[in-house]
């Protein structure tokens, strides 16, 4: 992508002020909140980048620039605790209006490892882990622009937030973007665009967040999540603006989530499957992790039509009907006949019939392969798992977060650290989504896996996907055949589901 510098106007700069108020009305907001969160609508660099959409066409683009030094009166790291904003101006030569669109809201959290926009100098210069100055995310797979780009391009403002994440140390030797930090800062980030409202060009009551992996598991938090009073105390430390942290929809790429319960799905998924060494994993470890997640999944009470209420007994034949068959027959529906047959040949585990793919658990299983992690892949015993660093606190890098690893560690006496059980809530949408139901969550979403993802187990996001649907949310969810972990397929249909979910029209 080749950006030309417009008319530049100074940066702003924004200076830590008191904390804010507490959350009051919507009427007082303005005058309770740090003067240092108002967004000046006049302060940007103007770009002209050439974008290309899904269909190979090429747009010019004329959009306004803005970098936020931070969304937060208090911020501890306004190196991450900062965002961009990116508003279309003109397209194709075309003047935009673009005071009415969708937001897209992306976050680039991988690993639960801190983002920063900071050293950002256009649209998609978003940054996950490796630091400030780190390269841009990498475009979706078969399309030449990122998702915020072809947000862009069809007329949408994009808002590019940082966040803390689990590996920043201060000289203290504490961590201080294990969780919450990085939920918080994103419910900030939100909290500052409308708080910003007219002043932020674009809808602030159609907020759209996007996010892959650990991104995604925080997107699906951030939708779940809207105004749970849970956060306040952390958001009124950072001084967030008074104002709303719902959003309208959500956007979640292989979501990574329900870290408590993660062990148990993914051996129940994978557990028969072998390593990329070759090696079997712990049976008895597998197979007793497997069993609690039976019982787990019959607390949430899901139900699916055509199968009742889902069980450990008919989850598989659920996942295969309602998710990966129907994914198969897309992929080889769309495959030339001769291409169809050459790969049915090699994968003559599918039955074609009818256009339509038909195969059992057990085959799939076998055609996926190895699994990507040991057991517990989450918790894992020598406490060497991303996860157990999210979960670290003060000059602790690493906890055990599940009963079970640290039992096996420490004793059928140990109990986990007091702060662990609200901290899961914090961190887990399932928390506002069958705990306590929040009203005030995402009723759109757009959910999307890979079926050859091992990073996670495949029943997380058909898990998240029953139990929204069964809220009576509007739910788009699809899997990608033989697609692995981060996968994005159909971009395009995401930016026009946006357009669709939201009713704009530009």
């Amino acid at each position: 992508m080749g950006l030309t510098v417009g008319a530049a106007v100074p940066a702003v700069g924004f200076a830590s002020g008191a904390r804010a108020a507490s959350r009051t009305s919507a009427a007082s907001s303005a005058a309770s909140t740090d003067s240092s969160l108002v967004f000046d609508p006049n302060s940007y660099t103007e770009l002209t980048t050439s974008i290309t959409d899904t269909t190979g066409t090429a747009h010019e683009v004329v959009y306004h620039f803005y970098k936020v030094a931070s969304y937060v009166a208090n911020p501890v790291d306004a190196t991450y605790q900062s965002l961009n904003v990116s508003v279309p101006v003109k397209i194709d030569g075309s003047v935009v209006d673009a005071s009415g669109a969708p937001i897209l809201f992306a976050n680039q959290v991988g690993g639960y490892m801190p983002s920063s926009v900071a050293n950002a100098t256009g649209i998609g210069g978003a940054m996950g882990p490796g630091g400030p100055g780190g390269p841009a995310p990498a475009p979706a797979a078969d399309s030449a622009a990122s998702r915020q780009q072809l947000a862009l391009a069809a007329g949408y403002v994009v808002v590019e937030p940082g966040a803390r994440g689990r590996s920043l140390v201060d000289s203290s030797g504490t961590y201080y973007g294990t969780a919450p930090a990085a939920i918080v800062d994103l419910k900030a980030a939100v909290r500052y665009v409308k708080f910003n409202k007219g002043r932020i060009p674009g809808n602030v009551d159609r907020i759209v967040s996007a996010g892959v992996s650990a991104g995604g598991a925080l997107s699906s938090l951030l939708g779940a999540s809207g105004d749970s009073p849970v956060y306040d105390s952390y958001l009124e430390e950072l001084g967030a603006a008074d104002a709303s942290d719902a959003i309208f929809a959500t956007g979640a790429w292989c979501p990574i989530t329900d870290l408590e319960h993660a062990d148990m799905a993914y051996e129940w998924n994978w557990g028969a499957n072998l390593l990329s060494s070759g090696s079997v994993v712990d049976q008895t470890i597998s197979k007793a992790l497997s069993s609690a997640y039976g019982d787990y999944l019959a607390s949430l009470r899901l139900t699916a039509k055509g199968f009742g209420t889902l069980t450990a007994r008919n989850l598989d034949e659920y996942l295969v009907r309602t998710h990966l068959e129907p994914s198969a027959t897309q992929y080889l529906a769309a495959l030339s006949d001769a291409d169809r047959s050459t790969y049915l040949a090699t994968n003559s585990f599918i039955t074609w019939s009818g256009g339509r793919a038909a195969f059992s658990w057990a085959d799939f299983l076998t055609h996926v392969g190895a699994r990507k992690k040991d057991t517990p892949a989450f918790d894992a015993f020598d406490l060497s798992a991303p996860e157990n660093n999210e979960f670290g606190t003060g000059t602790t890098a690493n906890r055990h977060f599940t009963l079970y690893s640290l039992r096996h560690e420490e004793g059928a006496s140990a109990r986990l650290d007091s702060d662990i059980p609200a901290k899961l809530h914090l961190m887990n949408p399932k928390y506002h989504l069958v705990d306590k139901v929040n009203e005030n969550r995402s009723k759109h979403w757009w959910i999307r896996l890979g079926t050859k993802d091992t990073d996670t187990a495949l029943t997380v996001a058909s898990n998240l996907a029953a139990r929204l649907k069964n809220l009576g949310d509007d739910v788009d969810t699809s899997y990608y055949w033989d697609a692995g972990h981060g996968a994005d397929n159909d971009p395009g249909d995401f930016v026009k589901w946006i357009a669709t979910v939201s009713g704009y029209r530009s």
